[in-house]
């Protein structure tokens, strides 16, 4: 489903080291589960973390952690397909 601001929320489970919700291993999109394989890349914006995931079904995912409230949203603001 698609958000006000062009996104599609996604579901997703992070695994927790030493910092709640250190990066995530398992999302949903559509209905559909993916499993991380590879964190690709992490950078934090002011309200914001993004990771660029390669997941199992080998395409490459940026997903977007609202960190400037409690329980933020997760959001798909990148997918490139790899085939």
């Amino acid at each position: 489903m698609l958000r006000e601001n062009g996104c599609m929320n996604v579901q997703v489970e992070c695994y927790a080291g030493r910092i709640a919700e250190e990066r995530p291993v398992r999302f949903r999109l559509e209905g559909h589960e993916y499993m991380v394989e590879e964190v690709l890349d992490q950078w934090y914006g002011p309200e914001h973390v993004f990771f660029k995931l390669r997941a199992d079904d080998g395409n490459v995912y940026i997903l977007r952690h609202e960190t400037s409230v409690p329980d933020g949203e997760w959001d798909l603001v990148s997918f490139r397909e790899f085939g």
